[in-house]
C-alpha cells in the first residue's frame, strides 16, 4: 500500500497542491495532471479544463470529503485525496510537510497500475531468480580461475551482460521503502514549486497516498491517493 499525510497551507493553489503530490509521491511531473472536484477538472492547460490556479479554500472541503487527481493520461494514476481535518498552524514549522507514509511511488512509463503490478511479480519470478543464478555462475567462475590479474571483464560474457542489466531493471520494482525526510528535504528546497510546472522528459522508461494540509490560517487537508 502507498500513501503519503502531508500538512499545507489551505491558501494554497491546485497548481501548488498539484507540486506538493509530485514530491511527496515521488513523481517528476513530467506529464499532464487533473483534479476532479465535484465534478470539474481542473488541471494543466494543455487539457483544456479548468484552470488549476485556484485556492483550496473555494471549495469549502469539510472533513472527509474527497477529490480526485490524475497524474499521467496515459498510464492513468489515479489517486484518491482526502480532507483529514484542520489544525491551527505552528509559525515555528515550514510548510508543506510530510508526517507520515508508506511505499515507494511507481516508476514513471511503468504502464500505470497494471504494468506496474506486473514488472513487480515479473521483478521475483522465475526471470529474475534465473538471472540471478547466472550472477552465481559468474562470480564462481572468477573465484574458481585463481587469476588475481586478469580483469573482472575478461570473464563478462553477452549472457552475463544482460542478466545485469535485467537485474538493473529491475531495482525500481523491488525497492519499497519510502523516506519521510527525503520528502521534507525536498519540500524544504523547494521543489514542488518547480515540479508545479511540467518538466522535460529525459528519462527512457497501488496504494494510497495521503496528504494534509496545514499552515497560515490553515487546517489540515489530509488525502489518500490511489493508483487504480
Amino acid at each position: 500500500m502507498i500513501w503519503r499525510r502531508v500538512l499545507v497551507p489551505v491558501s494554497i493553489s491546485l497548481h501548488e497542491l498539484h507540486g506538493v503530490l509530485q514530491v511527496a509521491m515521488g513523481w517528476e511531473s513530467v506529464h499532464l495532471f487533473a483534479f476532479d472536484i465535484y465534478g470539474v477538472k481542473y488541471g494543466s492547460f494543455d487539457l483544456s479544463i479548468g484552470s488549476p490556479r485556484v485556492a483550496l479554500t473555494q471549495f469549502g472541503f469539510r472533513k472527509n470529503d474527497k477529490l480526485s487527481y490524475t497524474y499521467d493520461m496515459g498510464d492513468g494514476w489515479v489517486h484518491e485525496i482526502r480532507t483529514e481535518g484542520y489544525s491551527t498552524s505552528d509559525p515555528r514549522k515550514f510548510y508543506p510537510v510530510c508526517i507520515g507514509g508508506s511505499g515507494a511511488c511507481p516508476p514513471e512509463e511503468c504502464g500505470g497500475p497494471h504494468g506496474y503490478l506486473n514488472r513487480r511479480d515479473e521483478a521475483d519470478g522465475y526471470d529474475a531468480w534465473r538471472d540471478m543464478g547466472i550472477m552465481t555462475d559468474f562470480l564462481e567462475d572468477i573465484v574458481a580461475a585463481e587469476a588475481p590479474a586478469r580483469h573482472v571483464s575478461d570473464f563478462l560474457s553477452d549472457d552475463v551482460a544482460a542478466a545485469m542489466e535485467r537485474i538493473v531493471a529491475r531495482k525500481p520494482f523491488v525497492d519499497g521503502k519510502f523516506s519521510r525526510g527525503s520528502v521534507n528535504e525536498r519540500f524544504r528546497a523547494g521543489d514542488h514549486r518547480d515540479l508545479m510546472h511540467q518538466q522535460v522528459w529525459q528519462g527512457c522508461g497501488a496504494g494510497e497516498a495521503a496528504g494534509k494540509t496545514g499552515g497560515p490560517d490553515a487546517g489540515s487537508a489530509a488525502g489518500r491517493a490511489d493508483p487504480n
